[in-house]
């Protein structure tokens, strides 16, 4: 498993991409998705909601289990991907590319996420 360099990781196991023009692109993890197992249901913020970083702003529901998704940044969701809503299975098939959740208008600093190593590091206990 491999964690791209680009991004940034959350403890809760949420990645975010960099910032272009103040928004940020969010997903979970294949770690997170590994282990949820296949996603059958995703939940996800309504455009124009705020979120507030470390807090739940929506849930992934897979064959094993529910699963509550948190903001990795506070800030108001931009866009929602649709097709993750339609085809949940996205979330394990591609959770770095199809498979991301929603964008964010970022507010504040994002200090306290991981780097890719740092997040692998995490993940192997």
């Amino acid at each position: 498993m491999s964690n791209p360099q680009q991004l940034r990781y959350s403890k809760e196991h949420e990645w975010l991409s960099v910032a272009e023009d103040g928004v940020s692109t969010v997903g979970i993890t294949e770690h997170a998705a590994n282990a949820l197992g296949d996603v059958v249901f995703v939940q996800l913020p309504e455009v124009g909601d705020t979120v507030t970083a470390g807090e739940t702003c929506g849930e992934l529901e897979s064959t094993k289990s529910v699963s509550e998704l948190y903001a990795p940044v506070s800030g108001e969701i931009v866009e929602v991907n649709q097709d993750v809503v339609d085809d949940p299975a996205l979330v394990n098939s591609a959770p770095f590319e199809g498979g991301w959740l929603f964008k964010v208008r970022t507010a504040g600093e994002q200090d306290d996420l991981l780097t890719a190593d740092e997040y692998t590091a995490y993940t192997a206990g």
